[in-house]
């Protein structure tokens, strides 16, 4: 039975990932294979900028744990983390007109 959207969640995190610099192309490609993840920029020094998407806290958390675990990778920092209900994440945000900041 499918998850209503109202209850589906979707989790989110940003991670820097530091590797072996002899290592960066197999470790980027490896990170790119995982469902939901994306690599945005890598160093020749062999750091890494990746977000995750999940369905799920459990989801995520074995996607960094892999990461942690995958060759060539010598630390996973998460640097941002965000969760919330499909529902509300597509939840269209009005734009807020421009103030004038003197009374």
């Amino acid at each position: 039975m499918p998850i209503p959207v109202e209850a589906a969640e979707l989790h989110i995190a940003s991670l820097v990932v530091q590797a072996v610099a002899a290592d960066i192309a197999s470790v980027a490609a490896a990170i790119a294979q995982l469902p939901g993840s994306e690599v945005h920029a890598m160093s020749p020094q062999g750091k890494l900028i990746v977000t995750l998407e999940a369905a799920s806290a459990d989801e995520m958390l074995a996607a960094i744990a892999l990461i942690q675990r995958s060759p060539g990778v010598l630390t996973a920092a998460l640097v941002y983390q965000c969760a919330d209900t499909l529902a509300t994440m597509n939840e269209e945000i009005p734009d807020v007109p421009d103030v004038d900041p003197t009374p």
